[in-house]
């Protein structure tokens, strides 16, 4: 089975990361100087938030580092809820059961527990250690708060690193605990580099136009890029890629065009046809079980709906109820919500 190249090639120190250099000229004098606070680290999804927060765990511990690093992705607790608790074996020891129906406990009351053990279990062979909380948009309020006063407690013995798309869904309180540090996506430039370093170590022979269409698609995100490259060199059809043959153009758009998944095709249809129950369905799907963003979904459907073979009219209607529902997804305390009610007013 071939390795993934998002984590084959992806960046194990500081200083292999892609772009964002303050950001890790921030981290890296943070790291030397031995007084590491809270962190908030922010920007578009995909731009090296989780990568540079690991480096950084290496930086500070070494070898050891995977002992005094937890992850936690907030979006699987509050979104997926019990579903997802009762598939993580971390989570045995505080369910109990492996049936969410017999989980008699809400999920914040979970998700409290579990960090306060957590944060207060103090690290072996370090000062503290680090908890890094993923999607920290997707925390609930009370969920917030509580996170709030977890950091207070357990200073002396963890630091938080919340990463994030939507900074201003974080209650003021925690955001002023936490160093705030950007991240953006990387230039072109970058990207180029970074991808010919893949083809040469895979001995791949792409055209320019081919990595030009990569960096096109990927719009400064080095995953979807490099996963692009990936894809793109799997063999077709009983076809291998070889030194020999080349990647071209119009195998990268023929890639990228499969990358759209065939669900929001159908919520598009569902919507336009006005069967808001089927609508609901697939929205639940593509949150739930395919773990997407409202955001992620909005800009599939959009995309979608270009290519549906509406007329501009209908289409340029559409994509004004569309980024209504882009504008309330910042304050929403509930995707699904915002998403049912654009599909149920759509056509």
């Amino acid at each position: 089975m071939q390795d993934l190249w998002t984590l084959k090639y992806r960046a194990s120190t500081l200083e292999e990361l892609l772009g964002n250099e303050h950001a890790v000229d921030t981290l890296s004098e943070l790291a030397e100087s031995g007084n590491l606070p809270h962190l908030i680290l922010y920007g578009p999804e995909d731009s090296g938030k989780t990568t540079a927060s690991m480096a950084l765990a290496r930086k500070i511990y070494g070898s050891t580092w995977k002992n005094n690093f937890a992850y936690f992705n907030a979006s699987d607790f509050f979104e997926q809820g019990k579903r997802y608790l009762v598939r993580d074996k971390r989570f045995v020891r505080f369910l109990g059961t492996d049936d969410p129906k017999k989980i008699y406990k809400s999920v914040i009351d979970i998700f409290k527990e579990i960090i306060n053990e957590y944060a207060g279990m103090a690290s072996i062979d370090a000062d503290y250690k680090l908890i890094y909380i993923d999607n920290a948009e997707s925390l609930s309020s009370d969920a917030q708060h509580a996170l709030r006063r977890i950091m207070e407690k357990y200073s002396a013995t963890c630091r938080f690193i919340l990463s994030t798309t939507k900074p201003s869904k974080l209650i003021p309180p925690l955001r002023s605990r936490g160093l705030q540090i950007f991240f953006a996506y990387i230039p072109d430039s970058l990207m180029k580099a970074h991808l010919e370093k893949i083809a040469c170590a895979e001995k791949l022979q792409l055209s320019g136009n081919a990595f030009d269409a990569i960096i096109y698609f990927a719009k400064g995100n080095v995953a979807k890029a490099v996963q692009t490259l990936q894809l793109v060199s799997l063999p077709k059809q009983g076809a291998e890629i070889t030194e020999e043959a080349e990647i071209t153009e119009e195998m990268v758009y023929e890639t990228t065009m499969k990358f759209r998944d065939e669900t929001v095709d159908e919520l598009l249809s569902a919507a336009l046809e006005g069967d808001f129950s089927k609508g609901r369905k697939l929205i639940d799907e593509m949150i739930v079980e395919k773990g997407l963003s409202g955001i992620e979904i909005l800009e599939a459907l959009s995309e979608a709906l270009v290519d549906s073979g509406e007329t501009d009219e209908a289409i340029a209607h559409l994509v004004v109820k569309i980024s209504e529902t882009d504008y309330l997804l910042k304050d929403a305390a509930n995707e699904r919500i915002q998403l049912e009610k654009l599909i149920s007013n759509f056509s």
